[in-house]
């Protein structure tokens, strides 16, 4: 069996303690003593009740209290693809609660009543997730951009094909050496000549 590295944990937990965190959350006894955990581990709170329309600047992760005034109006900073992680505090297992986690897109949720275990650690797995899922939809997008920029230098070689009666090789070697004559990328000439064939045939 393969065994993985053990991660540097001392590591881990210097980039914890920097963090901004906002909590959502009413000052009850569970907002008391999360704010007091919060705290411990070295963190930057901020406590809001209800949510606020906007985040403060360089929020790093949210905690939110589940409940129904939570989620009863629209909330900008919990959608797109900036949207951070967000740890729920759970006080209910009901079908409607868990799927407000899931829909949260949530990697790990605190229970009510918040005890002195489990805040670090599922700040840990939402922050190790969410950077994991953040790299990944880069890599999709660098993986999209790709293909978006072959299939422009294809049609940019179809249309030389077809106005210069040359062959793919000849076309590809034309697109080719404009490129290195402007120094610029294959893609932006395949594109200056997919705007120039628009105009013309507009």
């Amino acid at each position: 069996m393969k065994r993985h590295p053990l991660p540097n944990t001392s590591q881990g937990l210097r980039d914890i303690r920097p963090l901004k965190v906002v909590a959502v959350h009413p000052l009850d006894q569970d907002g008391e003593e999360l704010l007091a955990q919060l705290r411990r581990i070295g963190c930057r709170v901020c406590r809001f009740w209800p949510a606020p329309a906007i985040l403060p600047e360089n929020t790093d992760i949210v905690f939110m209290a589940i409940r129904p005034e939570t989620m009863s109006k629209p909330l900008p900073w919990l959608e797109g693809p900036g949207a951070l992680p967000v740890i729920p505090v759970v006080s209910y297992e009901n079908p409607i609660f868990i799927e407000i986690v899931i829909q949260l897109n949530a990697y790990c949720a605190v229970p009510s009543p918040v005890r002195s275990f489990g805040v670090l650690t599922a700040i840990a797995v939402s922050l190790h997730q969410h950077k994991s899922r953040v790299a990944l939809e880069r890599y999709a997008q660098r993986v999209t951009e790709k293909f978006a920029d072959q299939r422009k230098i294809q049609r940019a070689k179809s249309i030389l094909m077809e106005t210069r009666n040359l062959t793919e090789p000849e076309a590809h070697e034309l697109l080719r050496s404009r490129a290195m004559g402007q120094r610029q990328p294959l893609e932006t000439v395949a594109d200056t000549i997919l705007k120039a064939h628009e105009s013309l045939h507009f």
